[in-house]
């Protein structure tokens, strides 16, 4: 089992599309549209870094800046969190047109966490 590791930034919040305005002025950075009529914005891997995501949060969502620990079995890790005090905010969630599984987990602080399995591809 490979050691899991940092693979996916996000940022949501009310206004994806002023959310992407406003990093990619900041940072430089190309924010490309993810071409699934989300708005969803891609910014691509710089040479030391990671690549993730800025859009509009889900409706019940305030927004959030989280990141994804890449995991090669995301159910086991949401357990592991579970026996260590932590809490599922999100089961397994597939989107087959990526290749991705997602979750979310809060630490025992209440921290959200995000587990992906194929944001590394």
């Amino acid at each position: 089992m490979a050691t899991p590791s940092v693979s996916w930034f996000e940022v949501t919040g009310k206004d994806g599309a002023s959310l992407q305005d406003f990093y990619g002025k900041l940072f430089d950075w190309q924010v490309n549209d993810a071409g699934d009529g989300s708005g969803y914005g891609l910014v691509a891997a710089a040479e030391k870094g990671i690549g993730g995501g800025i859009g509009a949060a889900q409706a019940d969502d305030p927004g959030h800046v989280t990141f994804y620990v890449e995991v090669d079995d995301v159910s086991a890790y949401l357990g592991k969190a579970e026996q260590l005090g932590g809490q599922t905010i999100v089961p397994p969630t597939e989107i087959e047109q990526f290749g991705l599984t997602f979750a979310f987990f809060a630490d025992p602080e209440g921290h959200v966490v995000g587990l992906s399995k194929g944001a590394v591809q």
